[in-house]
C-alpha cells in the first residue's frame, strides 16, 4: 500500500512544498529536506520529519539515514548542479524510485541519463496544456495521462443541452467516459444572499444537463477533440 511508503522530497521551494503538503494531506510518511532552514522550518509541522542539510553533500546524505525511502522526489529547481548530484547519489544509495524536477529540455535528458525513474518538466508540460487551451477555448482544462489519452474538462457542447447522458451515449458515440460533471448552483445563505457554489457529482443517466456544465472527461486526445467540434 502507498501509505506503507516512505517518501522524501529535496528542495522545499514552492513546488516541493506543494508535494510535501500533498502527500502528508493523503496521509503518507513524508521526510522534507532543503539547506534553507526557514524552509524546513515553514514544512517541519505538515512532514514526519524535516532535515536540514546540503543534499550534494555525499556523507551529510548518508548520515541523513535515507536507506528506507521508497520514492525520492528531486524538486530542486534553483540549482541545476544540485538537482543531477543529489538524483546521482541518490541513485547510488539505493533509493529504487527517483522522481526528479527539470527546468529545461537538456536538463530532463541528462537526469534521465544518471538513472531518474521519472521526470517531471513543468515549464514543457504547462506550456502544452495553456497552447492547448488556447487552441481549444472549450477545454477549460486539460491533464495528460500517457503520451495519447488526457483528462479534460469542457464545456458541455449546444447540442448536449438538456440531454441525458443515455441520449447522449458518450462511450458508443464518441469513446470518451465521463468521470464527472460540475456545476455550478445557487445557494442563499443565512441572511438571504445568494451564494455560487461548485458541485462534482456524476449524474444518473436518465438526468438531463444543464448549459453551464463542465464535462470532466476521459479518453483519447482525438476523441476528445472531435468531441469538442460537435
Amino acid at each position: 500500500m502507498e501509505k506503507d511508503k516512505l517518501f522524501a522530497v529535496f528542495g522545499l521551494g514552492i513546488f516541493g512544498f506543494e508535494v510535501c503538503k500533498v502527500l502528508s494531506e493523503k496521509g503518507m510518511k513524508v521526510i522534507a529536506v532543503d539547506k534553507d532552514r526557514k524552509l524546513v522550518d515553514k514544512v517541519k509541522d505538515m512532514v514526519t520529519q524535516a532535515i536540514l542539510i546540503d543534499s550534494t553533500d555525499e556523507d551529510a546524505l548518508k548520515n541523513a539515514d535515507m536507506q528506507d525511502v521508497d520514492v525520492a522526489v528531486v524538486a530542486i529547481g534553483k540549482s541545476v548542479d544540485g538537482s543531477i548530484l543529489t538524483t546521482i547519489l541518490l541513485k547510488n544509495m539505493g533509493v529504487p524510485r527517483i522522481i526528479a524536477r527539470a527546468v529545461s529540455s537538456l536538463h530532463e535528458q541528462v537526469l534521465r541519463q544518471i538513472g531518474a525513474t521519472e521526470v517531471v518538466n513543468i515549464a514543457v508540460e504547462e506550456g502544452q496544456r495553456l497552447a492547448k487551451r488556447i487552441i481549444s477555448p472549450e477545454m477549460v482544462d486539460l491533464i495528460p495521462l500517457s503520451k495519447n489519452h488526457s483528462i479534460a474538462e469542457v464545456r458541455i457542447p449546444s447540442k448536449f443541452v438538456d440531454k441525458s447522458l443515455q441520449e447522449i451515449d458518450l462511450r458508443k458515440k464518441f469513446h470518451v467516459t465521463l468521470v464527472s460533471v460540475k456545476r455550478m448552483e445557487t445557494a442563499i445563505d443565512e441572511v438571504g444572499n445568494p451564494l455560487q457554489e461548485e458541485a462534482v457529482f456524476c449524474p444518473k443517466p436518465d438526468e438531463a444537463l444543464k448549459a453551464s456544465d463542465i464535462l470532466v472527461l476521459l479518453g483519447s486526445e482525438n476523441d476528445l477533440q472531435k468531441l469538442k467540434e460537435f
